[in-house]
């Protein structure tokens, strides 16, 4: 805990009063707020100069925390919002918390702005601050959505978008009792899906799905309880799922893939059409995506993905989206001699699987930098399919176009603290190496005793 001398603590009683709130939660208006972290060292009067600063200036802060620092065990970080009309004033409160205070600091920023990095979650528990801002569906339909007439199905919906709204990281994912329609509409789709998959998915998808079938009660008359397909992705790779209630933009949805959080959907498609749906439901999540998550090396590719985005600007974040779409999404991958599926939109569709490995679309070698570059549609099957060599190829080339992205900093994922490590600082490369060190003379001790 960090030790304040008084004329810290009256410093900090002096700026609460000009807090608006004290949320864990952003400014339900982003475009006004302004927000950054910065770092101090834990000695006499650090926090007092600091708030010193801010107040000189006639900035009022609207949001503060505070936390130990996992960088460095002497420092402490916080994290504050201001206003946006106090933009010119914070650039000089940030030239002298560099100066003056010999503190780090990140500007953060939900909305791009010159010059600065757009906020992205450091720690897995900041997922919750996002979570809930779904772009559409979730319990409000289109117009053209097969449910969009059915009022007991709005209604179920509704079920299941409030079960993703209340659920906070560490929870254990509530279970749900599936009607017998909906069992009905899952058993239309996986007994057809599970006819192609010897013929047309990856091996990876193949050799995990028997163990799904055996461990998480996949099974044509059962839906399988999202709680229990997490804790066994968890066994395997360290993924999890977290229950959310529709679509998120692609920077957020990206940067769950960064803590090896896969966010999925709980609600099943409309019966009346269970070979189609509009948006991602039970089914895409389950058949398609959640046996690949099983697979190590394409979990560590997501997670590549998803660590590329953090703090990527926006045109960037496209890219990766893009990216995203055509690999784990609509991806082909070379297996000996022969191609094969490994996108959970063609493991979830009967009809696009097949379509996927005939003569009609045009296969294109994956290339990050012109995968990225590619238009697709949304509502119908996909004109052209990239197809990578192997994952490990895939994940080697998409590490090497995140290395193009423009940010200040490199990060790296924690997985001990479940936290993203900005490695920006000598302080930070030495804890890096000192952990490479480690790691590597157990490599050489193995293969000392092999040889």
């Amino acid at each position: 805990m960090i030790r304040h001398t008084a004329q810290d603590v009256t410093a900090f009683n002096q700026m609460s009063c000009i807090f608006s709130h004290m949320s864990l939660h952003f400014n339900p208006n982003p475009n006004k707020v302004i927000s950054c972290i910065f770092s101090l060292k834990e000695e006499v009067g650090a926090l007092a100069r600091a708030l010193r600063l801010f107040e000189d200036k006639g900035i009022n802060l609207t949001h503060i925390e505070s936390r130990p620092s996992r960088m460095n065990k002497d420092q402490y970080e916080f994290f504050i919002s201001v206003d946006s009309t106090c933009s010119q004033a914070l650039d000089e409160v940030i030239d002298g918390l560099r100066t003056q205070i010999s503190g780090h600091v990140h500007e953060l920023s939900r909305n791009k702005q010159k010059d600065t990095v757009p906020w992205f979650p450091n720690d897995i528990q900041d997922l919750d601050r996002f979570a809930n801002q779904i772009l559409s569906y979730g319990s409000e339909l289109d117009a053209d959505h097969p449910g969009f007439t059915d009022p007991v199905y709005r209604a179920r919906r509704k079920e299941f978008a409030d079960i993703a709204y209340n659920y906070r990281h560490g929870q254990t994912i509530p279970r749900v009792e599936y009607t017998e329609d909906e069992r009905a509409t899952w058993g239309t789709v996986f007994k057809e899906l599970k006819t192609l998959y010897p013929t047309h998915a990856c091996r990876e998808h193949n050799r995990v799905f028997p163990l799904l079938e055996k461990y998480c009660g996949y099974r044509q008359d059962n839906i399988p309880q999202l709680e229990d397909v997490s804790r066994f992705l968890q066994s395997c790779t360290g993924f999890r799922l977290r229950p959310v209630a529709g679509l998120l933009s692609s920077r957020d949805f990206l940067a769950g893939l960064a803590f090896r959080v896969f966010h999925s959907t709980q609600y099943i498609r409309h019966g009346s059409k269970p070979t189609y749906t509009p948006e991602p439901d039970i089914c895409h999540e389950l058949l398609g995506h959640v046996p690949l998550f099983a697979d190590p090396s394409f979990a560590q590719f997501s997670q590549e993905i998803g660590l590329a985005s953090l703090g990527a600007p926006d045109e960037y974040i496209e890219k990766l989206a893009t990216v995203y779409w055509f690999t784990v999404e609509f991806g082909l991958c070379k297996q000996g001699s022969e191609i094969k599926a490994y996108g959970a939109g063609l493991l979830s569709s009967f009809g696009e699987l097949q379509y996927s490995l005939t003569e009609k679309p045009k296969l294109m070698p994956f290339d990050p930098e012109k995968t990225s570059l590619q238009k697709y549609p949304i509502t119908e099957y996909q004109p052209v399919y990239f197809v990578a060599e192997s994952f490990e190829d895939a994940k080697e080339k998409v590490r090497k176009f995140a290395g193009t992205i423009p940010r200040p900093f490199t990060v790296r994922y924690n997985p001990y603290t479940q936290s993203v490590e900005v490695l920006d600082n000598t302080q930070q490369l030495r804890n890096l190496a000192d952990t490479i060190g480690s790691e590597m003379g157990k490599l050489c001790e193995a293969l000392r005793k092999l040889a």
